[in-house]
């Protein structure tokens, strides 16, 4: 009886921490209060509308057009977007439905739905191109469909350690995405339960190294239920997305490609030359591994020069095309 006694002493305190620790979280979203929105609102039709940051002059040659990977979303671009605009470039990123402050958008979610809504969210604001199209991660699988789905729209891509719907070919690509899936929806059902808010504070919350206004935005959906839902049906298309992309066929070889992938260049060898392959078979082509960088870090203060080099290459190179 004493035993049991004790154990149910430990549950007791078990269940009673776990509250407190949700109730924390929950008084610290409240303290927080709202942030106020950059960028604007944009009618796509369906009764939804989806956020849209456009920053930088018009007219000032092409527009830098950012997609955000898996748990993404437009604050992921901040740091990054800032420096583009400043040197005069007209920069917009996005959040995907669900994501961020976007609708939520009708299932599936694969690549054609994300691109689907792109085309719509652009065509909406009037942002007509062309775009040089900067993805990380995830994102190069939308990029590739959106890039087949509006050739004349594109001048050339900048892929920030990001994947290519060919990467999908090999097992161990296979067996990540499996395995980052499950973790895709653990995170989910963490969020749901107010698991995420006492750590949204933290570096849990903004792994990237973000500027203040982007980092709050990041940290907001870092704890929401909302945002990780979403992230994590997308995640779950990912095999799907991978064959659609694939499907769409390569990047047409006149478009600069620049690659700019984490180190150290010694690791993930075979996973990194499918990474480099658009670049390699572009006539036009640019790579870099940023040694000290991570996955997430490179789009952080410490890394973005270099996606800002890639950047200035595309569009240099596009120029000189004609």
């Amino acid at each position: 009886m004493r035993a049991m006694r004790l154990i149910a002493k430990l549950v007791s305190g078990t269940i009673l921490a776990v509250l407190a620790y949700i109730a924390l979280g929950g008084a610290m979203a409240a303290l927080a209060g709202p942030l106020k929105m950059r960028g604007e609102m944009v009618d796509v039709g369906g009764g939804r509308r989806m956020h849209l940051v456009c920053e930088g002059p018009r007219g000032a040659g092409p527009t830098v057009l950012f997609e955000a990977g898996a748990f993404g979303f437009s604050a992921d671009w901040g740091v990054v977007q800032d420096k583009v605009a400043a040197q005069g470039f007209h920069t917009c990123s996005y959040d995907r439905a669900g994501l961020g402050l976007s609708d939520p958008g009708p299932a599936p979610r694969d690549g054609l739905a994300v691109v689907g809504d792109l085309e719509r969210l652009l065509a909406g604001a009037h942002e007509d191109g062309p775009f040089i199209l900067v993805g990380h991660s995830m994102a190069g699988l939308y990029l590739r469909l959106y890039a087949a789905r509006n050739p004349d729209k594109v001048k050339g891509l900048v892929l920030v350690d990001a994947t290519t719907p060919e990467a999908i070919d090999d097992p161990a690509v296979r067996g990540f995405v499996t395995q980052f899936t499950r973790a895709s929806n653990l995170a989910s059902f963490g969020a749901s339960m107010g698991l995420y808010a006492p750590l949204a504070g933290t570096w849990f919350g903004d792994k990237i190294g973000l500027t203040p206004a982007a980092s709050a935005e990041k940290r907001r959906a870092f704890a929401s239920p909302r945002h990780n839902r979403a992230a994590a049906i997308e995640v779950a298309q990912w095999f799907r997305t991978a064959e659609e992309a694939k499907a769409a066929g390569r990047l047409d070889p006149a478009w600069p490609v620049a690659v700019v992938v984490a180190g150290p260049s010694l690791h993930r060898l075979g996973y990194k030359s499918a990474q480099f392959a658009p670049a390699h078979q572009s006539r036009h082509g640019y790579t870099e591994t940023v040694e000290d960088g991570r996955h997430a870090t490179l789009l952080g203060v410490k890394f973005a020069d270099h996606i800002v080099k890639a950047i200035d290459f595309v569009r240099d190179a596009a120029a000189a095309k004609g």
